[in-house]
């Protein structure tokens, strides 16, 4: 039996008024954070609910489960159904705050600066291996010609908008790294001329699996050739010397044009986001790129699919829009041949509802980055899976725009007596478009050696194209034929002939009266994109050729001799 004296009495009354103190002193607090917390749970749950809302539109689907990307953190899945029954203990956000692209050229410049521009919470990263290009970025001189480019670099450049060459420390910062970067025709090998060359796509993805510390979005901005990502997706898991790290592959691809891309971007007729929809990570991932998109587009032009099909629809795209410009052109031929119009033809067709206005002008022939080669791809592609006949049917779309330049070419030597030997022509123009400084394909290159090879001495101006890409474009053989003028006065002074290879629209405000007194007679001008006012033109006394229009008589005497 224990006898408590009555020190002892006083020692456990002092301790248990002590504990009472304690206790009392640690219910408010208690009681606050309880009701922290409570009041944390009923925001994340409102916010949970609104984001699924959200996502769910953009992605049309009901079942969707929303997925939220944590920085080296496992993926967490809310289920739309069950999210007001959780008590999160965090406010979940779908979008990320930090973005990568690789490759600083004509479609991830304009494209991340849009985002930074439209989403100044983002902070974007253009990475490229090429400092030349990147200083260009950071000056006032940017490195593509692009009307409202350098506007919308200049307001974010330097605050959520950066450019670089240091490719590591923005591909492990980055949550969402898109991937850019050339995907030319092969030039060797198997697939030679036709295949994709996927070198510089795969070296991207070496470096991203060897730097990267955390999960990652990956997305696809360059054109690839269908089932790309699969063959991605096993380098990156093949070489990610990180234990954990997840990435998530999507295809968002590009539908710029080249002299609009700025209002292309900001108000695009679609966003195509591809991904692996049929699971919980891929609808994730597709959810966080819609957010991104959906700061500034519109939900119902945010669509989504499956990898392979986005991958398709780009491809298809670009054949589509080339295969409309060769058949129009075809039809130039036979107007030609029996004194049609074509502009008058394309007119009348396209006011029809089902095949509409676009891409119905004749032509010289199509160029640019994309149209050829993606076509080649696409017919190597169907070659691949056994389907000749299709592929034939799209070589003959490239086969078309091949004859018309060629015809072009046979045209201004037999309107010429035959020989266009030592006689001065006057180029005008050499971007495969107005509006771009771009010359990749450019029918132009075709054009000039056709007539090289003929003798002719080419007089060559273009307002935004520099006579070093000329020189790039044409090489040092056939330069010894060509002159750059920084003035159209320069070009055409003497000259025998004037072809118009870009329809530039300063080209239209000349002074041909002017012009037609400095030149050698009879003058000839030659409208391979049907821009000037023929009629005009003729009453000058120029001997005029215009695609698809009505042979003027002295071009038909000058073949019948």
């Amino acid at each position: 039996m224990v006898k408590i004296t009555k020190s002892t009495r006083s020692l456990f009354l002092s301790c248990g008024s002590f504990s009472l103190s304690f206790s009392l002193s640690l219910l408010f607090p208690c009681c606050a954070f309880f009701a922290f917390v409570f009041f944390l749970s009923l925001l994340s749950r409102c916010v949970c609910a609104c984001v699924c809302v959200r996502v769910s539109v953009c992605l049309e689907r009901p079942d969707l489960r929303l997925g939220v990307l944590f920085p080296s953190q496992p993926q967490v899945f809310f289920s739309c159904s069950h999210v007001l029954t959780l008590f999160p203990l965090f406010i979940i956000t779908s979008s990320f705050n930090s973005v990568c692209c690789i490759g600083a050229g004509y479609v991830g410049g304009p494209t991340m600066a849009m985002i930074a521009l439209k989403c100044p919470h983002i902070e974007v990263t253009v990475v490229d291996l090429n400092q030349q290009r990147i200083d260009a970025w950071n000056s006032d001189n940017l490195p593509i010609y692009e009307p409202g480019l350098d506007e919308v670099v200049k307001a974010c450049r330097g605050k959520n908008l950066f450019f670089s060459t240091d490719c590591e420390a923005a591909i492990r910062a980055a949550q969402c790294i898109f991937v850019s970067v050339n995907t030319p025709t092969k030039k060797t090998g198997l697939g030679k001329g036709k295949a994709a060359d996927l070198t510089y796509w795969e070296s991207a993805a070496r470096n991203i699996a060897a730097w990267s510390t955390s999960d990652k979005i990956i997305v696809e901005k360059s054109t690839v050739p269908v089932r790309t990502a699969e063959a991605i997706e096993k380098v990156l898991l093949r070489n990610c010397p990180q234990e954990g790290v997840h990435f998530d592959i999507l295809s968002n691809p590009e539908f710029l044009a080249e002299g609009t891309a700025i209002d292309d971007l900001t108000m695009p007729d679609r966003v195509l986001i591809g991904g692996k929809i049929e699971n919980d990570r891929g609808t994730a991932a597709c959810a966080a790129l819609c957010e991104v998109y959906a700061n500034w587009v519109p939900k119902e032009r945010i669509l989504t699919a499956n990898l392979w099909s986005a991958e398709l629809s780009k491809l298809t795209a670009n054949a589509m829009l080339a295969q409309r410009i060769s058949s129009i052109n075809a039809i130039s031929a036979l107007c030609e041949c029996t004194g049609a119009d074509v502009s008058q033809v394309s007119f009348a067709i396209g006011k029809d509802s089902r095949i509409g206005p676009k891409f119905l002008n004749a032509s010289v022939g199509f160029g640019g980055s994309c149209f050829q080669k993606d076509i080649l791809n696409l017919a190597y592609i169907c070659e691949c899976h056994g389907l000749q006949e299709v592929a034939d049917y799209w070589y003959s779309v490239v086969g078309m725009n091949d004859y018309q330049k060629t015809r072009f070419v046979r045209r201004v030597v037999s309107a010429m007596f035959n020989t266009i030997r030592n006689k001065k022509i006057a180029m005008l123009g050499f971007a495969f478009k107005k509006d771009t400084g771009d010359t990749r394909e450019t029918p132009a290159i075709d054009v000039a050696h056709g007539m090289i090879e003929d003798g002719a001495k080419i007089a060559l101006f273009d307002p935004q194209v520099p006579e070093e890409q000329v020189r790039m474009d044409m090489g040092e053989e056939a330069m010894k034929s060509i002159t750059c003028y920084s003035k159209p006065t320069e070009a055409l002074k003497d000259a025998h002939a004037v072809t118009i290879m870009t329809e530039w629209d300063e080209f239209k405000t000349y002074d041909w009266r002017a012009i037609y007194e400095v030149m050698h007679k009879p003058a000839f001008v030659f409208d391979g994109r049907n821009i000037l006012d023929h009629a005009h033109l003729s009453e000058i006394g120029f001997i005029v050729y215009a695609l698809g229009k009505p042979i003027d008589p002295f071009l038909k005497s000058a073949e019948g001799a």
